[in-house]
């Protein structure tokens, strides 16, 4: 299942994101991922929850996350929830048809290997995509 928290900045995304992942860490027997632009949320989400701070990983393209994600997938089969924290400036990519078309891929592996994403994207949701719009919660 892919969701999407999306909205302006200042609008308390971020903030919702750290409540999801720490429902999730209570409530899961899974691991919990967590991945953010920084090290803003190091102090924020419980300590079960692994994150990571794409700024050491050089990731600057939709393509580079897919990678990302299907190593991290693949050195660990116990990942149950993804979380990406500011995800648009992670790939660097503000285009709708690129998130439109990277959100297919990953509903599509999200289903074939039964894993949660939850995004937040800083943008406007009135000018996102049917498609688009239809990830958000």
């Amino acid at each position: 299942m892919v969701k999407i928290i999306m909205g302006l900045k200042g609008s308390g995304k971020t903030k919702r994101l750290v409540d999801l992942v720490r429902e999730t860490v209570a409530e899961d027997n899974g691991d919990v991922v967590v991945i953010e632009n920084n090290k803003n949320l190091t102090y924020d989400i419980p300590y079960q929850a692994r994150l990571i701070d794409t700024n050491e990983c050089g990731i600057k393209s939709y393509d580079l996350f897919k990678g990302f994600i299907l190593g991290l997938h693949s050195g660990n089969y116990d990942i149950t929830h993804f979380y990406v924290d500011n995800f648009l400036k992670i790939v660097k990519d503000t285009s709708m048809e690129g998130l439109e078309e990277f959100l297919v891929w990953l509903e599509e592996f999200s289903n074939k290997e039964s894993i949660e994403f939850i995004m937040s994207i800083s943008a406007d949701p009135e000018a996102a995509s049917e498609k688009i719009k239809s990830y958000i919660i």
